[in-house]
């Protein structure tokens, strides 16, 4: 049986034994069955939770840091990982000899053999195996060392992406100033265009919209949403320069709406006049 079964089986095991000694306390307290089951589906819920995230913690652990034997030369050991995955079982076994020759119901002959897989599994599990791990690293030179060279490069694997990812991150907000500055050399004349339709009364209004919608089509196509953007904030700037301060109608965020992703804003995102 491999190690991962066998520590699924004995905590399914001792998850069995902490149930049982609840269930028992409970009822001979004097609690209704029927309590126990109205509880029984939120208690069902936060105990499937709780045993995930502990298994998923048990097999990172044996999974990662224990394989460095040089680091952990008892706890990496396999005689040593079957005494720690049987611990529920063997205190199951102690709580079974114990009860021999004691004259009780069987439900508190299993309540003996629960109590001993709780006994033994939190003196292994939550006591003796961090005391063991923090003994090897005290009294390992060969470990102390090779445990702080790995985590040196770690930490330097951590700072050469931390910098892979800065310089990627520099190279593209260059690059997207370099598509600002070229929008905006190539834009200047369609937003002189848009800044004319927003500010005259000559132009006819479905020859403004066809020729405002024209201009849309070519800044999308020319940067996509963001090249509209900035040739829509030129275009304004240029309107309000036109009518010396005063803001123009934005009619430019209407007459494009539907090309690419350009969306009109909805009522309530408008300035109050």
């Amino acid at each position: 049986m491999s190690r991962e079964r066998l520590h699924f089986t004995s905590t399914a095991w001792f998850v069995l034994c902490v149930g049982y000694l609840l269930i028992f306390s409970l009822l001979d307290a004097g609690v209704h069955w029927w309590i126990l089951f109205s509880l029984s589906g939120y208690g069902l819920l936060v105990l499937l939770i709780l045993i995930s995230l502990y298994l998923f913690a048990i097999f990172r652990g044996i999974s990662s840091s224990q394989t460095v034997r040089i680091e952990h030369p008892l706890t990496s050991t396999t005689c040593y990982m079957y005494f720690y995955n049987l611990s529920p079982f063997l205190g199951g076994l102690a709580g079974l000899l114990g009860m021999l020759g004691i004259t009780e119901t069987p439900a508190r002959f299993l309540v003996g053999v629960a109590m001993g897989t709780l006994a033994m599994t939190f003196m292994i599990w939550v006591v003796v195996d961090p005391a063991v791990g923090v003994l090897e690293t005290a009294f390992s030179p060969a470990g102390r060392k090779h445990r702080a060279e790995r985590l040196a490069e770690a930490a330097q694997a951590a700072r050469v992406r931390q910098e892979h990812h800065e310089q990627l991150l520099d190279e593209v907000l260059k690059s997207e100033q370099k598509d600002l500055e070229r929008w905006q050399r190539e834009l200047r004349p369609q937003a002189r265009r848009l800044a004319e339709l927003l500010t005259t009364d000559h132009i006819p209004a479905d020859q403004t919209e066809s020729e405002a919608i024209a201009i849309g089509v070519i800044a999308w196509q020319m940067g996509g949403l963001a090249c509209m953007q900035l040739l829509c904030e030129m275009a304004l700037q240029l309107a309000r320069d036109i009518r010396h301060g005063a803001g123009p109608n934005d009619y430019v965020s209407f007459w494009w709406d539907g090309i690419g992703a350009w969306q009109r804003p909805l009522i309530r995102d408008l300035p109050r006049v």
